[in-house]
């Protein structure tokens, strides 16, 4: 019997709607033997078993490729009449998380090949009484929405039969084993200004599900808003159009509540009651992706802290699928993944390369009108970075080339090579020219000239975007080699190296744009990384990049720019690499970071909504190893 085949679609007959609870029940009798349940939803799921957590977490798909959990159900059986209730939040709205589709659950429950119970019109459900639904408030709006829950309103009433909805999916197991859940962090400190508001310091960045235990004498409303720092006396529960809170209405007595499926990335949680209130517990149950890493020893301790925080960083990184940052967007992004990438092959055993193939997978799924990947993965935003497409390629050709794994380069080649299309469509007098339209964002890198939006509509060739397609078209090449597939694009990245050299070459490096003073690390380390520049020119550029004579990139080129230097002389440009490395990273643990930050400027960028735990700036990982300083036990 093929999974699904005797189960239905089903959800609330009064409809669907965006940011939606609906919860589902149903009895099975069990006598024993294996026993499990299979299941999906559109958005996420909660599922408990004679009232007792079991699993969440749905996994990030698309409705041609719908990934579905198999949870064995035996530890919370009882022989006999058992209780089934699953949640399901439908998201609805577009965000960096989440391609909108038809909201709806499908199960089945099997003892060995016997059907216990499937979801069916018959499955009783009701909109949830205690989480809002339409409250409407996102985190952020790569992140989605946080929630509203009200004990005050727990009852057993309400449910009726579901209706069967429509919903066209190709299923596929789960490829990489759920997260984990582990008992209550242990906080650092708590601090009680007065018994209407706590400060939670839960002694380092956590990754994890929001839990609360509270007495209250009163039913009132309890905010708890949660973030990476303090720098301004407290946490910034709201930091524009951001909102870092939730809210949980409290009946009279005892609280114990946890939500399972919104994640916070935190180290500190304040709160904020209506009324006095007790405080018992409020924190986190941590959740995490297992991964083994390797051991090392190093001779230098800065060397080691730096390597100790950057290790931090990935694992709290990794969630269903790699994430950018956990506090505030927890998005796929192919160019950060990269970097996470190059640092697992190095740091976690295996290579990390289940997960990493896992993760290559789901972005070679993705499906945009314009042929790109979209800016994040799964993702409704209706923006492109079109270079985050190129390197996604190289992050193909990296992974085949560090595991051997032949099967995965080979069956994603056609989408490789679709979207390497894309940019040889947009040839003009022998270049590749950027992108226009509003939905296309022409960003290589947080500083003057590359950050995009000066020229975010125009379509002009520029040194970066043909570097990547040269260095996409060597990708493909290889990758077409390795396979024994007919590479079709002989000598094009030749020709346009050549064409790059003519157009963007002056006495000063290469200019980002012709006829302009636009002096680049990143272009002229791409420069040298396509091929364009060699020999004595790529030596002459390495040394213009550490006189300082270039505008610098910031920490997530940086992978980049030590790639360059590597290439041309490592044993000249080693201890360049190490001493900026040690330099940048110094500052952070000089802060107490036990995470490495989005950019150096630490909290105070992008307007104070600057990451403090960020997977691009993880890179010392990988150089560190490739320059011998980690030495594997």
């Amino acid at each position: 019997m093929s999974v699904f085949e005797k189960s239905q679609w089903i959800w609330l007959r009064l409809g669907e709607a965006a940011d939606q609870y609906a919860e589902f029940r149903d009895r099975v009798v069990w006598t024993g033997g294996e026993t499990v349940i299979r299941l999906s939803c559109d958005t996420d799921y909660t599922l408990f078993v004679n009232g007792l957590y079991v699993a969440s977490g749905q996994y990030g798909d698309f409705e041609h490729d719908k990934i579905y959990d198999t949870v064995v159900l035996n530890s919370f059986l009882n022989k006999g009449e058992n209780a089934i209730r699953i949640l399901v939040h439908h998201v609805g709205t577009a965000t960096s998380r989440y391609r909108p589709a038809k909201a709806g659950l499908i199960y089945e429950i099997l003892s060995g090949e016997r059907l216990l119970a499937v979801s069916r019109e018959q499955t009783l459900s009701r909109l949830s009484p205690t989480y809002e639904s339409g409250n409407g408030i996102l985190v952020s709006p790569q992140l989605g929405f946080t929630f509203t829950y009200d004990a005050t309103k727990e009852t057993d009433g309400g449910y009726a039969p579901s209706a069967v909805v429509e919903k066209n999916c190709c299923f596929y197991p789960r490829p990489i084993p759920k997260m984990t859940v582990g008992e209550r962090i242990t906080q650092k400190s708590v601090t009680m200004y007065d018994k209407t508001h706590y400060l939670i310091d839960l002694g380092g960045k956590v990754v994890g599900l929001p839990t609360l235990e509270l007495l209250s004498e009163t039913e009132q409303t309890v905010t708890v808003a949660w973030g990476e720092h303090i720098a301004d006396g407290g946490v910034r529960m709201k930091l524009g159009k951001r909102n870092f809170f939730y809210r949980y209405r409290a009946k009279v007595g005892k609280n114990v509540f946890t939500d399972y499926m919104l994640r916070l990335g935190c180290r500190y949680l304040e709160i904020f009651a209506e009324a006095p209130l007790t405080l018992v517990y409020a924190g986190l149950l941590p959740q995490v992706t297992e991964v083994e890493e390797i051991p090392c020893d190093f001779e230098n301790e800065l060397d080691r802290r730096i390597y100790d925080i950057c290790v931090n960083t990935l694992r709290l990184c990794m969630m269903e699928h790699y994430v950018d940052c956990p506090w505030r967007e927890q998005a796929f992004y192919a160019f950060d993944a990269r970097n996470q990438m190059l640092c697992g092959y190095d740091g976690f055993a295996g290579g990390n390369a289940a997960y990493a193939r896992a993760n290559l997978k789901l972005m070679g799924e993705d499906r945009r009108e314009d042929g790109l990947l979209s800016i994040c993965v799964p993702c409704g935003s209706p923006t492109a970075i079109p270079s985050f497409s190129l390197y996604f390629i190289l992050a193909v050709k990296e992974y085949v080339a560090r595991t051997g794994d032949l099967s995965l380069g080979e069956e994603l080649l056609p989408k490789l090579m679709s979207l390497c299309q894309c940019f040889l469509d947009r040839e003009r007098d022998g270049l590749m020219v950027s992108f226009d339209g509003e939905n296309h964002w022409n960003f290589y890198d947080w500083t003057s000239f590359l950050d995009g939006h000066p020229r975010q509509g125009e379509a002009v060739a520029d040194l970066v975007i043909n570097c990547l397609t040269v260095v996409a078209l060597d990708s493909i090449e290889d990758i077409c080699e390795k396979t024994e597939k007919p590479f079709p694009h002989q000598g094009k990245a030749e020709a346009l190296r050549a064409r790059v050299r003519e157009e963007f070459l002056t006495d000063r490096g290469y200019t980002l744009r012709r006829g302009e003073e636009q002096y680049t690390v990143l272009g002229n380390a791409l420069a040298i990384l396509s091929g364009v520049a060699k020999g004595s020119e790529a030596k002459s550029l390495c040394e213009k990049i550490v006189g300082g004579e270039l505008l610098d990139c910031t920490l997530s080129m940086k992978s980049l720019e030590y790639d360059a230097l590597l290439l041309v002389d490592t044993e000249r440009y080693g201890d360049f690499v190490l001493t900026e490395i040690r330099e940048n990273y110094k500052k952070m643990l000089d802060a107490g970071s036990d995470t490495v930050w989005e950019t150096v400027e630490g909290e105070s960028a992008f307007h104070n909504a600057g990451s403090l735990c960020h997977g691009w700036s993880a890179v010392p990982v990988h150089f560190y190893h490739r320059l011998g300083l980690a030495k594997r036990r």
